[in-house]
C-alpha cells in the first residue's frame, strides 16, 4: 500500500500541496490511473488502498506528513492534515458482573467468534439497554446506508460530504434516544473519528430525538463499552469519552 501511495503522490504531485490552505481533493479514477501498473489487486484496488481505519493503516506517507484520508462522496476523497483518529482508552474499571435478562443461554451464540453475534448477545441479554439507561430500545438500523449532504470542520478547513456509503453494525431506537453501535472483536487501540462521525451526523438528520455513540468490543469473556460525544456537532476533532465499562455475563 504504502508504495503504491508513494505513487499517487508523485503523479500528482500531492506533497507539493499547501494542505495548511486546503486538503488535497482526489478521486478513485486518479488513484486507478496512478497504479494501473502494479500487479496486485491489494495494490491497485481504490477501496482496499483508501482502507485506513487505523493509525497503523496508514501508508508512510500519510502518517510521516500528519495526512489521513476522509471520503467526501462516491468516488471522491480528501487527504486532510490534522489527527483523524481516537484513541481506544483501557477500561481501568473493575469488570462488573452482568446478570442476563434473559431465563435461558442461546446455543446459537456459540457457534462463530463474529463481532455481529456478541453485539446481538449483549442486546438480546439486554446490556445494551442497561448500559444507556433505556429499556426501551429496539433494533431498527443495520447495514449500509448513504449519507445526506452535510458539512463540517476539520481545524481550520470546511468539508461538505454528500452520498458517502456508511456502516453501523446496530442501531437502536427508544423513546428519547437513538443508539448506534460500532463493534469489534479484537483489541482495538485507535480508529478513525470517520466511523462514529460520519454515521452520527447521518441519523443525527433523520430524528429529533439526541443521538448517543458507542463502541463495543468483546474480547474472551469480557464485554466493553465505551460511550463518546461530539462536543461541536460541526467539529470532526470535538470527540470526547464521556464513558466506559467492562462487562462479564452471566445467566440465570
Amino acid at each position: 500500500m504504502s508504495e503504491s501511495w508513494k505513487a499517487i503522490f508523485d503523479a500528482y504531485r500531492i506533497q507539493e500541496h499547501d494542505f495548511e490552505e486546503s486538503p488535497f481533493v482526489l478521486t478513485a479514477k486518479q488513484i486507478k490511473d496512478a497504479t494501473q501498473h502494479f500487479k496486485r489487486t491489494s495494490e491497485k484496488e481504490v477501496r482496499i488502498l483508501c482502507k485506513q481505519d487505523s493509525r497503523e493503516n496508514r501508508p508512510e506517507i500519510f502518517a510521516e506528513n500528519g495526512l489521513f484520508l476522509l471520503p467526501i462522496r462516491n468516488g471522491e476523497y480528501v487527504i486532510v492534515k490534522g489527527e483523524g483518529y481516537f484513541d481506544i482508552p483501557p477500561i481501568e474499571k473493575t469488570t462488573m458482573t452482568y446478570l442476563s435478562k434473559l431465563d435461558f443461554q442461546p446455543d446459537t451464540s456459540l457457534v462463530g467468534d463474529s463481532e455481529m453475534q456478541h453485539l446481538d448477545l449483549a442486546y438480546a441479554t439486554s446490556l445494551i439497554r442497561t448500559f444507556v439507561q433505556d429499556d426501551s430500545l429496539v433494533l431498527t438500523i443495520r447495514g449500509r446506508k448513504y449519507t445526506p449532504q452535510f458539512s463540517f470542520r476539520v481545524g481550520s478547513h470546511e468539508i461538505v460530504a454528500e452520498g458517502v456509503q456508511t456502516e453501523v453494525d446496530a442501531g437502536y431506537e427508544g423513546k428519547g434516544q437513538v443508539v448506534l453501535i460500532e463493534a469489534k472483536n479484537s483489541k482495538t487501540t485507535n480508529v478513525i473519528i470517520r466511523q462514529l462521525f460520519y454515521p452520527f451526523r447521518q441519523w443525527q438528520q433523520c430524528t429529533t430525538k439526541p443521538v448517543k455513540t458507542l463502541f463495543f468490543e468483546k474480547r474472551k469473556n469480557i464485554y466493553s463499552l465505551w460511550q463518546f460525544v461530539f462536543d461541536d456537532v460541526n467539529d470532526y476533532n470535538s470527540i470526547r469519552l464521556e464513558r466506559s465499562q467492562c462487562f462479564v455475563i452471566t445467566g440465570k
